[in-house]
């Protein structure tokens, strides 16, 4: 079950790397064809979902990773047995509002289907397509604090600790910048 979580993770990560490399292309492409007088109006539509697919795409990942912002200025002045309650009560807090999240995109995704909406730009598609990955990366950032939430509770110490303490301890300071 580990392997297939985190490549899980791992393929999001890179299918939200694929959309930042889309959305470069995209980006490019358009201002070569807008010196060529070609309009490019519906590049723009595709570009703000990109941007949403890779972010939400890429939060498990970062997440599990240690990438993701924490505040860790009160855990670590915590005692061992204290810090681990004050883990598990911020991920089961996590674990509810990303739930709620997930829950609420998915219903906010299968109302746009069913209603068939369609985007308001240029571009006429129905709003479900890129409201998916939306849906999709919601669901598997429940899934990785979940996860977390489960091996901290069976006394293991959180991947994303463990991610930046390795870094650390090979001189990788860049992502505490």
């Amino acid at each position: 079950m580990r392997k297939l979580l985190d490549r899980l993770y791992l393929g999001a990560a890179a299918l939200a790397a694929c959309c930042v490399l889309l959305i470069c292309v995209l980006m490019i492409g358009q201002s070569i064809l807008r010196e060529m007088g070609v309009r490019t109006g519906a590049t723009n539509d595709v570009v703000a979902w990109l941007c949403a697919a890779s972010s939400f795409l890429a939060m498990a990942h970062a997440f599990k990773h240690g990438d993701f912002v924490r505040v860790t200025l009160l855990l670590e002045k915590l005692a061992p047995p204290r810090r681990r309650a004050f883990e598990i009560a911020s991920l089961a807090i996590a674990c509810l509002a990303i739930g709620y999240l997930a829950f609420w995109a998915t219903k906010f995704a299968w109302e746009s289907y069913v209603f068939n909406d369609m985007a308001n730009g240029l571009l006429a598609l129905p709003l479900w397509i890129p409201q998916t990955s939306f849906v999709a990366g919601a669901w598997l950032f429940f899934i990785a604090v979940l996860d977390e939430m489960v091996l901290v509770l069976r006394g293991a110490r959180p991947t994303y600790v463990t991610a930046v303490e390795e870094r650390h301890a090979h001189g990788d300071f860049s992502s505490d910048i």
